[in-house]
């Protein structure tokens, strides 16, 4: 039995929300980039695309939190020195998205979803500020009626109050809804949220495999869904 059988009576779902980073885009070779600049600038060494691959995924203030830290856990971090920090990082980031990819199979199925008339929707921890030129720049501008970012309410994933008031807006039960992502504090959002969630193998979960948190679904290209 396929998994839309099982959760879906075969049917494809009333409404799908998606994470980004790392679910329909690759971006860390712009966020290590923008790291790297920020910690240049305040006189350290660059961190390298692989340690912000394992440190993305909790919005910009916290990756900036563990740049500091050079390490996942940040409490020691001093706030004042944070915020001055965070503000570098966002002036960097705000410049070229080129090194962004989208992942391959993502557009085939966003496609595949639009065509069907399905209502989508984003829900990233990114700073809201980024999401319209990324997704233009990208070529995703037009699919989404709804765009949360990390900054678009009090809490961010896991929370899942992003997720139910997208529901709410759009009048859809969360038995009928679904959620995309790849990360820990995705599934966390869509179980709180009530939602079936399919997870990608390709994208970050802080090192771990994605696998370890057990999605209902996890796939290695959003195109197999099709």
């Amino acid at each position: 039995m396929s998994f839309w059988q099982q959760r879906f009576n075969g049917q494809l779902p009333e409404l799908v929300m998606f994470d980004l980073d790392g679910t329909l885009i690759d971006s860390v070779p712009d966020l290590a980039a923008a790291v790297d600049v920020m910690l240049t600038g305040l006189g350290r060494a660059p961190a390298g695309i692989d340690k912000v691959r394992h440190w993305v995924g909790n919005g910009a203030r916290v990756l900036v939190r563990r740049a500091l830290a050079d390490a996942i856990e940040h409490d020691a971090v001093d706030e004042a020195q944070a915020q001055e920090a965070l503000s570098l990082f966002l002036t960097a980031y705000a410049g070229d998205h080129s090194r962004s990819q989208l992942y391959p199979g993502a557009r085939r199925f966003l496609d595949h979803l639009a065509a069907a008339g399905v209502p989508l929707a984003l829900i990233t921890n990114k700073p809201s500020r980024f999401l319209p030129e990324l997704l233009a720049d990208k070529g995703l501008g037009g699919y989404f009626r709804w765009q949360i970012g990390g900054d678009s309410l009090p809490v961010q994933k896991p929370d899942p109050a992003a997720l139910q008031k997208v529901m709410a807006e759009a009048g859809v039960e969360p038995g009928r809804a679904l959620f995309v992502g790849d990360s820990r504090s995705d599934i966390l959002a869509a179980r709180a949220a009530g939602v079936a969630v399919v997870a990608v193998s390709y994208g970050y979960n802080h090192g771990r495999p994605v696998a370890e948190e057990n999605p209902d679904l996890l796939v290695d290209s959003l195109d197999t869904l099709i």
